[in-house]
Formats: structure tokens, C-alpha cells, sequence
């Protein structure tokens, strides 16, 4: 067998050395490039879901969570308070919640899915204060027909223990409601309300 190369075991190291070092080379400076496509941990942990553990929470109890760098109320409604979600429309600006913003699945009076638990955005929608929680009914500081909710002192806006805003305050809308889910374990995920 005639070959027009005479056999150069040097050049042939050579040049497997060389490929092997340009593979090596082009590695090292994809990996930074493709990292730098994903997300920042500074960005996932603002748009991330935010799990809440539920056990324990008495009823009245609120917590407050962080979720996109805005604070959000977990509320544990008594059995009293979800019933009285039911007697103060009159109060409202906007009971059947037309005009504000919330899922779909919370289009209902107490604005949750399960009554007994209220997730609401803990921002005032009028200038973006954080309201206070005032559960207690007929608060002198608020007024005798105070049925118990969130209050804001910035600007004295008044909503329900649904984020439900009252008549006649400063504050144009009902508070935001997030978008979350009950998990399997009893807990919740605010910011995902479906299954990934």
C-alpha cells in the first residue's frame, strides 16, 4: 500500500495535541457564555415562588411573606370572619371585586380558594403604603362600623379582611390578590397556580 505522506509520529502528536487543546479552550469559554444566558439568583428570587408552611396557623393569625420584594398577607380567617365578609357589601366601593385584580379561581366574596385562608398583596393601592392589621370590629380609632380588616394610617384607606376596599377613602381599588396554590403537604405557593 503506497501512501503520498511518509509516517510522522511527532506531527501526528502535534496535532492531536493542538485539537485537543482548542477543544479544551473552546469549553472554558462556552461555559461562562451559557451561564451568563441563565437568570441571576438576584432574578429568580424575585419572580420565584414563594412556599408558605400553613401547619400551625391559628385562626386570626397573619403572616406576612415576601414575594417579588412586596410584603403579602397570609391570613387564617375565622369561621366569624368569613361570615362577616358576607355582611358589610354596603360598605364597599367594590364588593363583587369588578375592578381589581385577582385570578379568576378568587372571584368570590371571601377572594380566596379556600375561605379560610386570605392571600392578598400587602400594598395599599391608593400610594403604596402598608396597611396595618386591625381584626378587632367597631375599632374607636376607625369607627363603629369597622367590621375588622386592613387599615392603612398613611391616608386612612380601609379594606375588608379580603382586600376589599371601602367607600369614600383615598384608595381607588381592592388589594391585589397574587396568584398561589395549596399544595399536597397543606402548603401554600404564592407567585404559580398551576402544576409545573
Amino acid at each position: 500500500m503506497t501512501t503520498d505522506c511518509p509516517e510522522d509520529p511527532a506531527r501526528r502528536i502535534w496535532l492531536t495535541t493542538t485539537a485537543a487543546t482548542g477543544g479544551v479552550g473552546l469549553t472554558a469559554a462556552a461555559v461562562p457564555f451559557v451561564a451568563s444566558l441563565a437568570p441571576s439568583e438576584r432574578a429568580r428570587a424575585i419572580g420565584a415562588p414563594v412556599s408558605v408552611e400553613l401547619q400551625g396557623m391559628q385562626p386570626g393569625e397573619l403572616r406576612t411573606v415576601e414575594w417579588r420584594g412586596q410584603p403579602v398577607f397570609v391570613l387564617r380567617r375565622s369561621a366569624e370572619m368569613v361570615q362577616s365578609l358576607q355582611r358589610h357589601d354596603d360598605l364597599l366601593a367594590d364588593p363583587l371585586s369588578r375592578r381589581s385584580q385577582q385570578p379568576q379561581y378568587t372571584a368570590n366574596p371571601e377572594r380566596s380558594i379556600k375561605p379560610d385562608f386570605g392571600v392578598i398583596v400587602g400594598i395599599c393601592t391608593h400610594l403604596g403604603c402598608i396597611p396595618t392589621y386591625r381584626p378587632t370590629p367597631g375599632a374607636a380609632d376607625i369607627g363603629a362600623s369597622w367590621p375588622g380588616g386592613f387599615y392603612c394610617p398613611c391616608h386612612g384607606s380601609k379594606f375588608d379582611l379580603a382586600g376589599r376596599v371601602f367607600k369614600n377613602v383615598p384608595a381607588p381599588t381592592n388589594m391585589v390578590i397574587p396568584p398561589h396554590r395549596f399544595l399536597a403537604s397543606g402548603d401554600l405557593l404564592i407567585g404559580s397556580d398551576t402544576e409545573t
